[in-house]
């Protein structure tokens, strides 16, 4: 087998730097190509489950994950009232192991600035303005072009480049993401001393309305509506009408919603590579490859996964044939299908007004699963 010496990582979210990390504390050397200039501040919260700090734990991230971030292990159910009255707190599953929490809330800026440094020390090296445009490859490596015209070559290329990815598209994969029928109002804001974890109310103006806390400070608090076409500038006002037949912590973050609240807005969409996940000499991680609705938190860690399993196959093999690369998706296609079709269910049951829908026991499936260890 050829041997694996340099990497290219189109993409620099979790996934991707978690990879990067990994490949360089094994000698690789890594690049991380990012089209944007420089690192984001922007964006709102995350929430991580306990499968997805159980690999960024094996980095030795949990101090700084801890230092940032907001854990908890229960999850509240309120009721669609002005008085939100809290109907269960239910404990939720440790997936990551006992030592670990079910749940951490944290700003996704600060997720990526930890996961790059700790890339960044490992020798990975990250490639800011650097927007590929296409790619070829010959019998022994992988050559991207990029908008500034420079021409870069790999031994392997990996596509991290998240829902919309130029790689999946240049490799001809032909699956897409899909809108299944919801659209999300995120905000930043103030996290209220009574916010301790993340309570859920399903019914009222909005499907779900959720908040999950992120530091001692701060929390993300979101409404979920059937998709349209929203201006996100009149974002906060918006969010603040839907949110006014909500009680409880949603009267302060409803307060909080001014024109200077950091408001955004995307629809819920799915997809699942169902054929190879490489071709060649490129291979595809997280978004990129699967994607799902937020209705159960796994997104990052599902990508997080994909890290871990494809830098382990590469490692133990010295090198990524097409039989190291068919293993990562072997491994991984099972747990990514159970979480797609998991996520689109509990989405599809909201939309149906389906009462008598099991989500107990499908919750439990999902939690199950992500309990084993990748």
């Amino acid at each position: 087998m050829p041997a694996v010496r340099t990497i290219g990582i189109v993409g620099s979210g979790a996934g991707g730097l978690t990879l990067a990390a990994l490949l360089a504390d094994a000698g690789l050397e890594v690049e991380v190509l990012e089209k944007a200039d420089g690192p984001s501040t922007l964006g709102s919260g995350i929430t991580l489950q306990g499968n997805a700090l159980r690999v960024l734990s094996g980095l030795g991230l949990w101090p700084r994950l801890l230092e940032k971030g907001y854990p908890f292990d229960t999850l509240g159910i309120r009721a669609p009232r002005p008085e939100a009255r809290v109907l269960a707190v239910l404990d939720d599953v440790r997936a990551g192991g006992e030592d670990l929490p079910a749940t951490l809330g944290m700003p996704r800026a600060e997720l990526a600035a930890i996961v790059r440094e700790r890339a960044e020390r490992a020798g990975a090296v990250v490639r800011w303005g650097t927007a590929v445009t296409g790619l070829e490859q010959s019998s022994d490596a992988v050559t991207v072009t990029t908008a500034a015209g420079q021409r870069l070559s790999y031994d392997l290329l990996v596509g991290a480049d998240g829902l919309n990815s130029l790689v999946r598209t240049a490799i001809g994969a032909e699956d897409r993401p899909v809108r299944t029928g919801m659209g999300i109002w995120r905000a930043f804001v103030p996290r209220p001393e009574e916010v301790t974890r993340t309570d859920l109310i399903y019914g009222g103006p909005a499907y779900i309305a959720g908040y999950c806390p992120t530091g001692p400070d701060t929390m993300y608090a979101y409404l979920v509506e059937d998709a349209q076409e929203r201006d996100v500038h009149d974002g906060p006002r918006i969010m603040a009408g839907l949110a006014a037949a909500y009680g409880g912590p949603w009267r302060s973050i409803r307060a909080d919603l001014d024109e200077h609240a950091n408001v955004n807005y995307t629809h819920f969409t799915a997809h699942l590579v169902e054929g190879p996940w490489h071709r060649g000499r490129v291979v595809l991680i997280g978004d990129a490859v699967h994607s799902c609705p937020p209705t159960i938190a796994q997104g990052a860690a599902m990508a997080v996964e994909d890290a871990a399993v494809l830098a382990d196959e590469i490692v133990r093999a010295g090198g990524a044939d097409d039989a190291v690369l068919s293993r990562y998706r072997q491994r991984r296609l099972p747990r990514a299908r159970t979480v797609v079709e998991a996520s689109v269910q509990l989405g599809q049951w909201m939309l149906e007004g389906r009462r008598d829908a099991d989500v107990p026991g499908l919750m439990q499936r999902v939690a199950e699963t992500v309990k084993v260890p990748v």
